[in-house]
């Protein structure tokens, strides 16, 4: 035990110790530029700050895509930064030691001067500014004019690929988290180009710095070695110049090489292997090689040529042209052979993915009916899908899965069918070009069209042209156009199937949201009381009814002060019921209003509860045929009565038979909610609308 304190307190000191390396290396910096360094610890610096460059160069060759190097426009503030801070440092040793000879400076300015100059001062010069114009005006310049010409191309695409993503959820080709995902990554890139863009003026600023800096340290150097130290010009200039020249390409090399990065990364384009493999595939084309090989050989036979350079090179490119032909006829056969293995595959073979659709809620459609998912009407069935899933998710309290649509070649051309996993649940037609005109009880005239039953709620309904629709709403009729009659009947079928709906995965992800806030009652509750699949068993049985689940932390409460150990699941579902009741009344009717609710007959509830208590065991409640059909009967007249005024539907029952009485209610009537005596809210006033009871409805 004691080892792994230790471990875990070494482990913890090394992440601290981590995060203080960036902020003592800032104060580093900034120390560098007011501070003067000894000439040893200078020469540590350019040896360092040549190692990180070529590291980060390195690092830009082998990314696959440039958001894989998204920390890169820091890496190159700082390296600015700190080849700036060495400048300063190095230009106050040249300027104040220069007199003491070459090596003044330290072994590394000293170096790299003596190499460049090589015993001529102007030609060290020339070559000095030929690399600081290849440095600013090629490389930078390029590398600034992309990296600005990107940033704009990807913030005006943002939109696009943001509409993108959101058709492919609602198509169900992404899930919720790769959507998430895809948007975070669009962000990210906007992000990072934007940043490329300004960091490119970094490298640009330290060219012109250089060229400035050694004009500095040579102007600079002469005065200071003629007018105060007594040298002579010549002494002066040997000393100066070599120490301006060596510092000054000092520093140029490892912008060169970070002007290089920059332009590798803004010039990069995404791919799944790193920028040689990326050059190696595409440059490797037989077609190419063998003309390259053909001129050169051509040169190489004309009189006054080097001849043998040329003859050797056009060798080169006949190798290359010959191992290019050589990989074009493998890829070749390779592809003969993956499509060999497609038609054996269309011929008789298929996998996993041919019959399993891993969609929790999908939509097929006739072939007549995919123009209602064409992008160019704003109005199409996607979007209205979008918007159902929304607000059937903030009614019952969990995220609707997306809902895939396809089309069905096996389907009629303006049939439609609505799946739960593989099971189909709904299965109606609907007319592209019509309109479909609703009447209410209180319409009676008929119009000139197709008659059939609403698919939602089973109402007359008449699928007309669109040039009557005048007409029919004078009518009294209610016109709804296609999408909306298939976004109606899948809403009904998502609150009939809300239990199914709900798996695991949405329930923890329930959980981790409520966690943020209250931490503490989750890990009390979830697994120590109740571990996650029986909470999802739990949530379920809540569903069926559709009572809302929204209120986890509440859920959570009551099931923590349950004796859950010696409970069935429905049992836990029944407790838990009282206190999320009043949230399906207020999404039914409003706060004001007066509850309406139907009642059973004193006689008929205690006949109902002898019968339960008879058959504690029984699930379903155990009633004489004759007696079921006239309860039923009843109520759906009572229920009929209360539609007509756009009321809900609420029967009262005690707490010890509502659940045997729901089973036996909701499989003829779903649309009437059973309730307990326990689960009515205090706070809402309710009236008895009727009583079901001696076989009639009393009013």
């Amino acid at each position: 035990m004691q080892m792994s304190q230790t471990m875990g307190f070494s482990i913890a000191d090394t992440k601290k110790l981590s995060g203080l390396i960036l902020p003592l290396g800032i104060l580093t910096l900034v120390g560098m530029l007011v501070l003067p360094l000894p000439v040893a610890l200078l020469d540590v610096f350019f040896v360092f700050n040549i190692t990180i460059s070529l590291l980060i160069l390195m690092v830009a060759l082998h990314t696959h895509r440039p958001l894989d190097f998204s920390s890169f426009p820091n890496l190159l503030l700082l390296a600015t930064v700190l080849r700036l801070g060495l400048n300063v440092a190095s230009t106050r040793i040249v300027l104040s030691e220069g007199h003491n000879g070459p090596d003044a400076a330290g072994k590394v300015i000293q170096a790299f001067g003596e190499f460049i100059v090589a015993g001529n001062y102007t030609v060290g010069l020339f070559v000095f500014a030929i690399l600081v114009i290849i440095n600013l005006v090629v490389i930078t310049k390029g590398a600034g004019r992309v990296s600005e010409v990107t940033a704009r191309f990807t913030l005006d695409a943002m939109p696009g690929k943001q509409m993108a993503i959101d058709a492919d959820l609602n198509a169900g080709i992404l899930t919720p988290e790769e959507a998430t995902l895809r948007r975070s990554e669009v962000s990210k890139e906007a992000d990072f180009y934007g940043s490329m863009d300004g960091a490119s003026k970094f490298v640009k600023g330290d060219a012109i710095a250089g060229i400035l800096i050694l004009a500095i340290n040579v102007i600079g150097g002469l005065i200071i070695g003629i007018a105060q130290h007594n040298l002579g010009l010549a002494q002066a200039a040997e000393n100066y110049v070599l120490l301006s020249i060596g510092d000054g390409l000092v520093a140029q090399i490892p912008s060169l090489l970070l002007s290089i990065a920059t332009a590798i990364i803004v010039t990069r384009v995404s791919s799944s292997e790193n920028m040689s493999d990326h050059i190696a595939k595409q440059v490797n084309i037989s077609a190419a090689w063998l003309p390259t090989a053909a001129v050169m050989l051509a040169l190489g036979l004309v009189p006054g040529m080097p001849n043998q350079l040329f003859l050797t090179f056009a060798l080169i490119a006949g190798a290359l042209a010959w191992y290019s032909r050589r990989s074009e006829g493998q890829t070749l056969e390779d592809d003969e052979k993956e499509e060999l293995d497609d038609n054996t595959k269309a011929k008789g073979e298929f996998d996993l993915a041919d019959v399993k659709d891993t969609s929790k809620i999908s939509i097929s459609l006739g072939y007549s009916l995919v123009s209602l998912v064409d992008e160019t009407k704003t109005e199409n069935l996607v979007p209205k899908v979008t918007r159902l899933r929304k607000e059937v998710s903030k009614a019952l309290g969990f995220i609707i899965p997306g809902v895939r649509i396809r089309d069905d070649l096996n389907l009629e051309a303006s049939q439609y069918q609505i799946k739960i996993g593989e099971k189909i649940v709904a299965d109606d037609f609907v007319y592209t070009g019509k309109k479909l005109a609703i009447s209410d009880d209180n319409v009676t005239v008929q119009l000139s069209g197709l008659k059939v039953k609403e698919p939602a709620f089973g109402v007359d309904a008449y699928w007309i042209d669109p040039e009557v629709q005048l007409d029919a709403e004078a009518k009294g009729y209610i016109i709804i156009d296609p999408e909306d009659v298939i976004t109606t009947h899948l809403s009904q079928i998502i609150n009939a199937y809300a239990s199914d709906l709900l798996g695991q995965e949405e329930v923890q992800e329930l959980l981790d949201d409520l966690q943020i806030n209250y931490p503490n009652l989750v890990e009390s509750v979830i697994p120590k009381v109740m571990p996650l699949y029986q909470l999802t068993s739990v949530l379920k049985c809540v569903l069926e009814e559709t009572i809302p689940v929204s209120d986890l932390r509440l859920i959570l409460e009551t099931i923590a002060s349950l004796n859950t150990q010696k409970m069935d699941n429905e049992d836990i579902a029944e407790k838990i019921r009282p206190s999320l009741v009043p949230m399906l009344i207020q999404k039914m009717i409003k706060f004001k209003d007066t509850l309406p609710l139907i009642t059973l007959a004193p006689e008929l509830e205690q006949m109902i509860l002898q019968s339960v208590r008879q058959n504690p065991d029984e699930k379903m409640l155990m009633l004489e045929g004759s007696l079921a059909k006239k309860i039923l009967a009843n109520l759906n007249e009572a229920s009929e009565n209360l539609n007509k005024d756009a009321k809900p539907v609420f029967l009262i029952v005690a707490p010890q038979i509502r659940k045997h009485v729901s089973r036996f209610i909701r499989a003829q009537l779903p649309s009437v909610n059973v309730l307990s005596f326990m689960e009515l809210p205090e706070d809402r006033s309710v009236e008895i609308a009727f009583t079901v009871g001696g076989f009639d409805a009393v009013e």
